[in-house]
């Protein structure tokens, strides 16, 4: 009988990946050999426990999936990357699978699937939702520069004008003509709206 597949799980809520690990672990070819919740944490308990595959949430505290598989892949290249997320936006899985994670599904998919998807990433296979791969190759990359991304980020939590350009360290009007230019490429209405829609596209992840 051939050795069982080692999987590490990163997800920061515990519900979550202790259901993960329940279903996976029903699998006789699977086991979960480590779990954590932070993505800082990622690369330390793999190069610990040696799994051969790990399934990464995106929105983690610490480091987010996307950092964390790039950081995985440089540590442990033997280790492949099944990204597991509840958000389901072109943006992530383009940097998903430009940092290196073999595959990209949504946590609504049903257990066998994803167990099934494990198998296949683990054979060598890319596993890539879809939907989501339409959706990807439909919308396209970001239109945003790293320039218009961060200030669009910050701009997140709300705050003026002056309070966005004291944070970022830049001038009032250079923060005003970063936000007239992403609210011109997201086609927003105005700045929340730009947020919204970049939110949506996964745009802002960092």
């Amino acid at each position: 009988m051939t050795e069982p597949i080692r999987l590490l799980l990163a997800d920061d809520q515990a519900l979550v990946r202790g259901a993960l690990a329940a279903l996976l672990s029903l699998e006789p070819d699977l086991t979960v050999v480590a779990e954590v919740s932070r993505g800082d944490e990622v690369v330390p308990e793999a190069l610990r426990a040696g799994p051969d595959l790990a399934l990464l949430d995106v929105e983690m505290p610490g480091l987010d999936g996307v950092a964390a598989t790039a950081a995985l892949r440089a540590a442990l290249p033997s280790c492949r990357v099944l990204v597991v997320t509840t958000f389901g936006r072109p943006g992530y899985l383009r940097r998903a699978m430009e940092a290196g994670a073999n595959g990209f599904v949504v946590k609504d998919t049903p257990a066998r699937q994803l167990a099934d998807a494990v198998r296949r990433v683990h054979a060598g296979l890319r596993v890539v939702d879809p939907a989501l791969a339409a959706e990807t190759l439909a919308t396209g990359p970001s239109p945003l520069t790293e320039r218009e991304t961060e200030v669009l980020r910050t701009a997140r939590g709300g705050g003026t004008v002056a309070e966005l350009a004291a944070t970022l360290h830049l001038s009032e009007g250079t923060v005003r003509n970063h936000l007239s230019a992403a609210i011109g490429k997201t086609g927003a209405r105005n700045r929340a709206d730009a947020v919204r829609v970049a939110e949506a596209n996964g745009w802002l992840l960092g």
